[in-house]
């Protein structure tokens, strides 16, 4: 019951019932939209306060606590892509764009997801590793550029190899989580104090006003589902659900705890809607946000949301 109502308190969270906001805006064909430059700066603000934050945690942690769980987060930034891509590409026979979209984001990771499933663990007496909102930035990163490369080199894209790696690693995307998980890690916590309201005390205000838009674009094209919703809901509950169970196990082998191996499987098996997004709308224009923005929004999140996290922490609870 305690864990139901944690769900419950998180569901009816403004982040979420912003959201959903904007779908009803859309649906009912209101005017509400964000302008432009507010939804780019929404997402720079974002990106760079996920990677200062893991910086400054990996500043304070010792490297022997570190360095395995960091491999294994970054091996898992490398296989769920691909696995998501060929499992799109050959059961779902998505074209290659579309796949290569999708994968980043099922690659990624859910910043929200990860916040619930250690806040879940902390309700219920289990504590993560203090290191783990580092993982999210590392993770995050080979994700996104694995799943774009795909794209560039199957699909014969203009430009090369070299052009293609240059194009994802310098996109602003790659370059805020990056960047600022190298000065967060150079600053340290004294660093980071003086500029720390401003990142800390506005994300989760910021993330909402950002959810609000993404409502608002993932309900201008649920038309698109029509075609392919059964198999993309399918995707987006079963594919997760194996990703984090992989997770949880090379996590456990990492020396992670029961809560720092569940919020790993949680992390790996959400789906991005923040970095991934502003990504793929750079990289790859002509993939169809529905598709991808659907998925991982309104079919993965959710479920993480309510059933997921729960069977994470159980299935780490059984494992160790």
């Amino acid at each position: 019951m305690e864990h139901i109502g944690v769900l419950a308190s998180n569901l009816l969270s403004p982040i979420i019932l912003l959201f959903v906001l904007g779908i009803l805006a859309s649906l009912l064909k209101s005017d509400l939209k964000l302008p432009s430059p507010l939804y780019n700066g929404l997402t720079i603000y974002l990106l760079l306060a996920i990677g200062l934050k893991g910086g400054v945690e990996l500043h304070k942690t010792p490297v022997s606590e570190f360095i395995w769980p960091a491999l294994i987060t970054l091996l898992l930034g490398i296989i769920t892509p691909i696995t998501a891509y060929n499992v799109l590409r050959r059961l779902g026979r998505f074209d290659r764009i579309n796949a290569s979209a999708i994968a980043a984001h099922y690659g990624s990771v859910s910043a929200v997801t990860f916040i619930v499933a250690v806040s879940f663990g902390t309700m219920n007496g289990l504590t993560s590793e203090g290191f783990m909102p580092a993982m999210v930035a590392i993770l995050e990163v080979p994700a996104i550029v694995v799943a774009l490369m795909i794209a560039f080199t199957r699909e014969k894209r203009a430009g090369s190899w070299q052009e293609a790696l240059h194009e994802v690693l310098a996109g602003r995307s790659v370059m805020l989580l990056l960047g600022g998980l190298i000065i967060g890690w150079i600053s340290g916590p004294d660093g980071f104090e003086p500029i720390s309201p401003f990142f800390e005390t506005g994300f989760k205000g910021a993330l909402a006003l950002f959810l609000l838009e993404m409502g608002v674009i993932t309900a201008k094209r649920l038309e698109g589902l029509k075609e392919v919703g059964g198999f993309l809901i399918a995707f987006g509950i079963i594919v997760p659900i194996l990703h984090g169970i992989l997770a949880i196990w090379l996590g456990n082998m990492a020396g992670l705890s029961v809560a720092g191996s569940a919020v790993l499987g949680a992390m790996v098996s959400s789906a991005s809607y923040i970095a991934a997004p502003a990504a793929v709308r750079i990289a790859l224009p002509e993939a169809n946000p529905t598709l991808y923005l659907t998925a991982s929004l309104g079919i993965t999140f959710p479920f993480n949301i309510t059933i997921g996290i729960p069977i994470y922490y159980a299935f780490a609870e059984w494992l160790l």
